[in-house]
């Protein structure tokens, strides 16, 4: 029952590797392989020393770190909080209306973003209202905002999603154990602090170190569809620096370089992670 899934594993993820060949070459479209002029590390090397790439390596972290601990922190707290919702009705609309986000287009998510962040948004509207600003803020025209908006924007769209692991680990947990703790008194706190965020813990260490594998990975869509002119600075990461300079120049050996570097990077770390958490004695992924 397998084979199908390794055939389409072999054809689609490790046959294109052969690919890689590209970052060594000055690779021309209309030529065969052998007669591509190989220029060893050429293009790793412009690309370290290029300060526009280093800019990019520098928000693509920026973005993926900020995504990671605020993708953690609010879908452990959302799972924890849908648990502890009595109602099973209520509870049910809570959990279908948090994940309903992330069923939606990048291009749907990015317009609703920017038409709230617009200069007579919703944002600035309840902002003037409240006196806290005196003038209406072009949020996506100020680059400094852009890393905590992309930050906002991945939570809101995803937080449910995430969510739902956290919420089959909990029910995964024995119930003898919180009917134990109220009859020692333990409030709903000490409850959640004891019992559930302890019960979730292999489940949150074995993603936290997929998503650190995934560092290099903070995504193209948003900060293609949300980056302009005015945030690019911040807005630009590797895809989308691969897109510009490489692909549509058609220099396609620096994007392969820069789609390279990205994937050693990432294998690098997952293990790094891997092999620190079973050091530490709290399991890994293999």
């Amino acid at each position: 029952m397998t084979v199908p899934f390794v055939i389409w594993v072999f054809i689609f993820k490790y046959l294109p590797v052969w690919g890689w060949t590209m970052a060594f070459q000055d690779y021309k479209p209309a030529r065969a392989f052998t007669e591509q002029e190989w220029v060893g590390f050429k293009h790793f090397l412009f690309l370290f020393t290029d300060d526009r790439f280093l800019g990019v390596l520098r928000n693509t972290l920026a973005q993926s770190v900020i995504n990671m601990v605020l993708g953690f922190v609010t879908a452990i707290g959302m799972a924890v909080l849908i648990n502890e919702l009595t109602n099973i009705k209520f509870k049910r609309v809570v959990q279908t209306i948090s994940y309903l986000p992330h069923f939606l287009s990048w291009v749907v998510a990015a317009a609703l973003v920017s038409s709230v962040l617009s200069i007579d948004g919703i944002i600035n509207e309840v902002l003037m209202g409240l006196n806290i600003i005196d003038e209406e803020i072009l949020w996506l025209g100020i680059g400094e905002y852009f890393w905590g908006i992309l930050g906002a924007a991945e939570t809101w769209k995803n937080v449910g999603w995430n969510a739902i692991i956290y919420l089959a680990a909990i029910s995964m947990i024995d119930q003898e154990q919180y009917e134990a703790a109220k009859i020692d008194g333990a409030s709903r706190i000490q409850r959640i602090i004891h019992i559930t965020i302890p019960g979730m813990k292999s489940v949150i260490i074995v993603l936290l170190i997929m998503n650190i594998g995934y560092i290099l990975e903070s995504g193209f869509e948003p900060q293609y569809l949300l980056g302009n002119g005015q945030n690019v600075q911040y807005s630009e990461n590797i895809d989308v620096f691969v897109i510009k300079y490489g692909i549509a120049m058609f220099n396609f050996s620096l994007a392969t370089a820069a789609g390279m570097f990205k994937t050693v990077i990432s294998f690098i770390f997952l293990v790094a992670a891997n092999s620190l958490s079973k050091k530490m004695g709290q399991g890994g992924l293999y």
